[in-house]
């Protein structure tokens, strides 16, 4: 049976739909970086759509086109993750979509090394014709944070995240957002075939002790 990191490493991918502190070892990832409101018809959110999934299942597949990694398993293909940013705002604000940046990414097993990344574009390149430059190896230690299950709208995020900054102030906490420490969400649903009342996504939130 493959391997399902939602199922073996539940404490990340599938939290209780309330606040919970947890601490977030480095995972190893392949990302696309971009701008702009990822609901723009043919805008870069979707190209990057185009470009990570291909590269996901060419390296889940690699085995079938000869090529050897050592550790080499099989696994189902993680969920699609974004990281999430402003320019000039601490935080997140989910009404200027079309301030936002993000990094688009795919977890990938840690047998994967960029050398893997990087074969795994070329064979898009020569199979699909499909150009992945954008595409990069990316690793991210994202350490203490705070999340929670978001049930429903991506425009209502804002009940979820409110929830997460009453508990982590209670428990002592504060945000800690920064350049590298950024607002993250795991989609558990496939958005295109969900009502939007039932999608599930994963929030998260880097957080510091008060000082005192």
């Amino acid at each position: 049976m493959a391997f399902d990191y939602k199922k073996e490493y539940k404490e990340f991918y599938l939290p209780p739909k309330k606040p919970q502190i947890v601490t977030v070892p480095r995972m190893n990832y392949i990302a696309v970086r971009g701008k702009g409101d990822p609901n723009q018809e043919g805008g870069e959110y979707q190209r990057a759509m185009s470009i990570l999934y291909p590269i996901a299942y060419t390296l889940k597949m690699s085995p079938r086109c000869g090529k050897v990694t050592e550790g080499f398993f099989d696994y189902v293909v993680p969920p699609l993750e974004g990281l999430w940013w402003q320019e000039g705002i601490k935080g997140f604000d989910l009404e200027k979509k079309n301030t936002f940046n993000w990094i688009s990414m795919i977890r990938l097993p840690d047998f994967f090394t960029q050398s893997d990344v990087q074969w795994a574009k070329d064979e898009v390149l020569r199979k699909k014709k499909l150009d992945a430059h954008s595409l990069e190896f990316f690793s991210f230690d994202e350490g203490l944070c705070v999340q929670m299950m978001h049930t429903g709208s991506f425009d209502k995020e804002r009940e979820s995240v409110e929830l997460m900054d009453g508990f982590i102030d209670e428990e002592g906490y504060e945000n800690d957002f920064s350049e590298v420490r950024l607002h993250h969400e795991i989609y558990l649903s496939d958005f295109r075939k969900t009502q939007k009342d039932k999608l599930k996504t994963v929030i998260r939130h880097p957080i510091k002790k008060k000082e005192n």
